[in-house]
């Protein structure tokens, strides 16, 4: 059963969210978080924190700062606030648990994993992002790529085919740009949210076994 876990330490940006445990240890620990809408409650990081973690994988799903100032409505804030928490959070992961450690997000999430490692590679052993909103829903001029030249840690991509923030092509085209290892992982018939009663079983086993591949040699 996951646990509640809130670290509060004097001049620290908070960490909220739940630890979910690996008793089988696999030497790995990932850092989770959500999209702009949703929290660390999400269906999708429920179920993955819960997956992962039968793999041996420690998870830390938390909120965003935003998300902990105000329990609904898109982020509010800075990003650099938004990161700030994240750093925060893979700091206490990795002193809780030692090992690798990685971070992972959804949507905004991941924009925001990424952005933080673009800046500093030392943060984490690799990213996994999930849906990474490549650009708004029918305007793909306006991508969200400025930082990716930056990244230099593994990064492994899971993308629906019906997602409006970019078709799995968009994507593979702008993993150019990342001197990085990089490997995108396409979710046939998913949309944003990437999870869905039909796909939950397959996704799940898919994205858990691609981590475990990809990051073995991260």
């Amino acid at each position: 059963m996951p646990e509640p876990f809130v670290d509060e330490s004097a001049g620290e940006p908070s960490v909220g969210g739940f630890l979910h445990p690996s008793k089988a240890q696999s030497g790995k620990a990932l850092v989770l978080t959500h999209g702009a809408g949703a929290n660390c409650n999400s269906p999708l990081l429920v179920a993955l924190a819960e997956s992962f973690c039968a793999a041996g994988v420690t998870v830390l799903r938390c909120d965003l700062p935003f998300r902990q100032a105000r329990p609904h409505g898109p982020p509010l804030g800075t990003a650099e606030k938004d990161q700030a928490g994240l750093r925060r959070a893979t700091e206490v992961l990795r002193k809780r648990i030692g090992g690798r450690v990685f971070l992972g997000g959804h949507s905004y999430g991941g924009r925001m994993a990424s952005m933080l490692v673009a800046q500093d590679a030392s943060v984490v052993e690799g990213l996994l992002l999930l849906s990474y909103p490549l650009h708004p829903p029918r305007k793909p001029l306006q991508l969200r790529t400025a930082h990716f030249p930056n990244l230099h840690r593994p990064a492994l991509f899971a993308h629906g085919t019906r997602d409006p923030f970019g078709s799995p092509e968009e994507v593979q085209s702008a993993l150019a740009l990342i001197p990085g290892r990089t490997k995108l992982v396409t979710v046939e018939g998913a949309g944003h949210e990437l999870l869905t009663k039909s796909n939950r079983e397959r996704f799940l086993e898919i994205v858990v076994e691609e981590f475990g591949r990809f990051f073995s040699v991260a």
